[in-house]
């Protein structure tokens, strides 16, 4: 088990890291982390919800990702309040104050269904479980799900994980040590520090003193590695804000109040020649090339606040004067001409509706039932070059249906399958054009990717982009290479692995 000194210490990074190592040894690494708080998520093959993180990690570890590998899912919906999903189904919803008293025991049932379909499914497998936050918030430890609870029930091997780069080290681990209880501590069988700058030897000293001081071995220290990792959290996207010198095109990214699958941002912040820039609800627009409304978990509440902060109509004024905006997912939805919840799903305390911001005629009304699948379709959308239409694939992860409206302006779709995303050009007759999709993961595909950004550069008088690009799971697969190489150089895995 690797757990953190805090939350993100490194925790799912090192995880997918110990996965491909022991994949690479010839073992069937099983990732595993029994409870997850993120808005980030993946829909596995049997549209299962899960964390993306533990996705992140069955890749590593070669295998396909299933909800098993997180059988408890807590999705932020705001006012202390959480969607929680059990196995990749949503379950209920629940109050930080009373999570505990109703969805413990609940959830540990998930957990352990989930620990035996996993094993059952790989009997000769090893497990790799991931921690959650500190396992010593002493206000939790007796309720504690993901932490020490499961590693004492498996009998698991723990690397105990710290940043660094944070400061404090020594008092995050000496602190962490000495809050747990006697029956805790044999569980900790090593140190880790991670993300140091500069030369190992310089720690040498504070390496010993924690040896002496703790009697547990530090196993390694993990160097700074000046890589674009897939951010543990959405806290993570705050230092993202590096320029890169050979970027030509600048796409703003907002930043809602609700953010979700803020990983389907990661291809494009691989591509050299784009820089994304994460605007929140206040800050001025500007002119960037293109402005992207990404998914939300609290899609009515992250549109009022837009509204309320002008980003409304500054959107309205940047696609007027010829601007460039994609919408994917909640995005979509807000792009449209009005929302409806009749049922109150958006936890806006009863039904509710809302003017949308009015750039693409659609109407979405919410309702229980989510769309929770993989699709694969054929793009009408950007047009068509010499190469003819691209496949368009990606997985569907929302409540709420959206049609289009009958006799409003001029509106194509985006694919074959026409409910998968729509676009239109813009009134004023300066070039803006605006679009939407539903598919998580849209920017994966590299010949669509380098398609769309290709009528981005054209606007600007730039030379095409070659289309004929890998899918973005080979630049993720190559970079899961390179922090193994890093993990397998700076740790001994001899007293985890026995």
């Amino acid at each position: 088990m690797v757990l953190g000194t805090s939350s993100g210490a490194g925790k799912s990074l090192m995880t997918a890291a110990l996965c491909r190592v022991l994949r690479r040894r010839g073992e069937t690494p099983l990732p595993f982390k029994g409870q997850n708080m993120s808005n980030n998520a993946w829909v596995d093959g049997a549209g299962g919800e899960m964390a993306y993180s533990q996705a992140l990690q069955a890749w590593s570890a070669g295998l396909e990702p299933v909800a098993a590998m997180n059988p408890v899912l807590l999705k932020p919906q705001g006012d202390s309040t959480s969607e929680v999903i059990h196995l990749g189904r949503s379950v209920g919803s629940a109050r930080a104050e009373h999570y505990y008293r109703d969805w413990f025991r609940p959830g540990w049932r998930a957990i352990r269904t989930g620990l035996a379909q996993l094993q059952a499914a790989h009997p000769q497998g090893r497990l790799v479980l991931e921690g959650a936050g500190s396992p010593v918030e002493v206000n939790l430890q007796a309720r504690d799900l993901t932490n020490l609870r499961l590693a004492q029930f498996l009998r698991a091997r723990c690397l105990l994980v710290a940043d660094i780069e944070r400061g404090g080290v020594f008092a995050q681990l000496v602190g962490t040590l000495a809050l747990l209880r006697p029956v805790e501590r044999p569980l900790i069988r090593g140190l880790l520090i991670n993300r140091f700058r500069g030369r190992r030897e310089l720690f040498d000293a504070g390496r010993d003193w924690l040896e002496r001081q703790t009697g547990v071995p530090v196993l390694g220290v993990m160097p700074w590695l000046d890589e674009l990792f897939p951010p543990e959290d959405s806290l993570d996207l705050l230092e993202r804000r590096g320029r890169k010198r050979e970027a030509e095109l600048e796409i703003a990214v907002l930043r809602l109040p609700s953010l979700s699958n803020f990983s389907d941002l990661d291809p494009l912040e691989a591509e050299p020649s784009v820089q994304l820039r994460w605007i929140r609800p206040g800050e001025r627009l500007g002119r960037p090339d293109a402005v992207i409304v990404p998914g939300s978990k609290q899609t009515l509440r992250d549109l009022a606040a837009l509204q309320a902060r002008g980003l409304a109509s500054e959107l309205q004024a940047y696609l007027t004067e010829g601007g460039h905006v994609f919408g994917i997912c909640g995005g979509l939805q807000m792009l449209g001409v009005a929302l409806e919840d009749p049922d109150g799903l958006e936890g806006e305390g009863g039904p509710a509706s809302r003017a949308g911001l009015g750039l693409l005629p659609l109407r979405t009304c919410f309702g229980a039932t989510k769309a929770l699948r993989h699709r694969r379709s054929q793009a009408l959308w950007p047009p068509p070059g010499e190469g003819g239409g691209l496949p368009l694939e990606g997985f569907e992860l929302h409540r709420g249906t959206t049609q289009l409206l009958d006799g409003t302006a001029p509106c194509q779709p985006l694919a074959a399958d026409a409910e998968l995303g729509w676009w239109r050009l813009a009134d004023g007759g300066l070039g803006g054009l605006v679009a939407g999709t539903y598919l998580h993961g849209v920017f994966e595909d590299g010949p669509w990717r380098r398609r769309w950004l290709n009528l981005l550069r054209q606007r600007r008088g730039l030379a095409a982009l070659p289309e004929a690009v890998p899918h973005h799971s080979r630049q993720r697969e190559a970079l899961l290479d390179r922090l193994a190489d890093a993990f397998e150089a700076h740790v001994d895995l001899g007293p985890l692995l026995g």
